[in-house]
């Protein structure tokens, strides 16, 4: 047996050399030396030698763990058995676990419903239209938005296409919240720019007679080198007050100011009410009488860092719809700029794109819906307004024809309850049954106001009428469609029985092609969709 000093000679010698130390044989020493310990008869000797011999086994440990520190980092980490299926690809070394970094937004829909969905920090409002639309077996007519809504300030806004929703909701309240809505107004002023932009209230900086070409009114809005300018008397609530005041105000680039005497835009007069950059314009949905407004036509300038004070908020008021759509439209163009410009543009680019045997989407645009006759071998398009409208009335008295041989046949009488023409129009997406008169006006204009925009329900003041509500510019009429018997059959009509249809389908695909007795054709539907 050797002894326990040469076991640690030893051990100090390898140290001492940086060799590898020979576990194996240094093991076999310590047992042999224990063992001769565990013979001898004297305690105090025993306790001595096992005091000296357990410091040894931990400067071997310590020298192999200097010697792992010592190991150039060069050498390879544990090598991937399945390099193909690594990302990036072929890299030999597996790659370490990724944290997501997705955020959780709740989007909620007309009817109180709502639905969760996991994004990404760079996932624009467009995209997460997208994916509801996507989800929620929605038709994309790219009119979708999302609407930023805080029901305790009583603001709401359309988020634009190109702002990121994840930073959008770092800066809400914990009340507030997404809605997923239409918007068929978004992109109306590139449409036709002059019903937005009053003449009156449109003055441009650069010319002394401040007037310019209808073609190159928006031109000079995208161009950030022109100096476009929105002026006009609006009330302005006065900071922690329910008074207002009517000021002359100018809507600029660099911000929105009022002049502190008259109609005056000397610079020394110009008093800056609100920045653009930093602040964003909000529909002001509580009514006027919250705030003692002076009209309905209400909106608000909201600093964008600021959550749910009312004392930051710029709270203004117009004199009519249109002017207020001209001082929000005229906002968001100063605002953004080109950029609007180009979130108009990336659906007609993907329009463009589309492969010629994909699936074709129907349109209910007026450019794409056009009067043809189909009398002859081939169909052709009907140019002259007074053949269109014959040849319109000859096809409801066909639709009409072909409901009484159906009747003759034996199928259900239109009079009976169940019949399908009673009933069918429950189906579509324009009908919106037993809704109150205010509540069908709340509906047109969350989603626009534009020519065109419309929606069915049930009369109010006959159980067995229904109600056409529709939008023309910008103010919201209603009709009412009768029903008429003749021979035994119902028909609806809105002419009072000139043009008479055997069920409301056939009815406003018959407007959305033809305004008759209409102030325009009926082009938006007015739907809420169920997330």
């Amino acid at each position: 047996t050797q002894p326990l000093e040469e076991i640690q000679a030893k051990v100090k010698s390898n140290t001492r050399r940086n060799d590898d130390v020979d576990l194996e044989q240094l093991v076999n020493d310590m047992n042999s030396s224990m063992e001769s310990v565990y013979s001898t008869q004297h305690h105090h000797h025993m306790h001595a030698r096992l005091q000296h011999s357990q410091p040894m086994h931990i400067q071997a440990v310590r020298c192999l763990q200097e010697e792992q520190q010592l190991r150039p980092a060069s050498l390879p980490a544990i090598p991937n058995p399945f390099p193909e299926l690594c990302s990036p690809a072929g890299s030999p070394v597996l790659s370490p676990i990724q944290i997501s970094d997705n955020h959780i937004v709740k989007v909620w829909s007309e009817d109180g419903a709502g639905k969760v969905v996991e994004i990404p920090a760079d996932m624009t409002a467009r995209d997460v239209c997208q994916l509801l639309v996507y989800k929620s077996h929605c038709v994309d007519d790219n009119a979708w938005t999302l609407v930023e809504h805080h029901p305790v300030l009583g603001l709401e806004r359309c988020l634009e296409d190109h702002e990121l929703v994840v930073q959008v909701q770092a800066s809400m309240s914990s009340d507030s919240k997404f809605l997923f809505r239409k918007n068929y107004a978004k992109y109306e002023f590139f449409r036709n720019p002059l019903n937005f932009f009053p003449e009156q209230m449109v003055a441009w900086c650069q010319e002394s007679d401040g007037s310019i070409p209808p073609s190159q009114l928006l031109q000079n809005f995208l161009n950030s080198s022109s100096c476009p300018e929105i002026q006009g008397y609006l009330h302005m609530k006065e900071p922690g007050r329910k008074s207002w005041k009517k000021l002359y105000m100018f809507l600029r680039r660099s911000g929105l100011y009022y002049s502190t005497k008259g109609t005056s835009k000397e610079p020394r007069h110009l008093q800056l009410l609100s920045d653009l950059e930093d602040s964003n314009i909000f529909t002001i949905i509580t009514g006027r009488k919250l705030h003692n407004a002076p009209t309905d036509y209400q909106f608000c300038i909201k600093p964008s860092k600021v959550r749910s004070d009312c004392k930051a908020l710029k709270m203004l008021c117009a004199e009519d719809e249109q002017s207020r759509t001209c001082w929000m439209t005229a906002f968001r163009l100063l605002k953004y700029g080109i950029v609007l410009y180009q979130s108009y543009n990336v659906p007609q680019q993907r329009k463009a794109n589309v492969l010629p045997f994909s699936a074709p989407v129907r349109s209910v645009s007026e450019n794409s819906l056009v009067a043809m006759d189909f009398s002859g071998q081939t169909g052709r398009i009907i140019d002259n307004p007074v053949e269109a409208q014959s040849a319109a009335l000859e096809e409801g008295q066909t639709w009409r024809k072909r409901g009484q041989r159906m009747n003759v046949l034996g199928s259900p009488s239109p009079l009976h309850p169940s019949s399908l023409s009673t009933v069918i129009h429950r189906t579509q997406v324009w009908f919106h049954g037993r809704i109150m008169r205010e509540e069908a006006h709340k509906m047109i204009i969350q989603q626009g106001q534009v020519d065109g925009l419309f929606l069915l329900r049930d009369s109010q003041s006959n159980p067995k009428a229904f109600v056409l509500t529709l939008c023309h510019h910008q103010k919201i009429k209603h009709f009412q469609i009768l029903p008429c018997e003749e021979d035994g059959q119902v028909f609806f009509s809105l002419d009072d029985g000139a043009t008479k249809f055997t069920d409301l389908i056939h009815l406003v695909e018959f407007y959305q092609l033809n305004r008759g007795v209409l102030p325009c054709k009926l082009k938006h539907p007015c739907t809420a969709v169920a997330l």
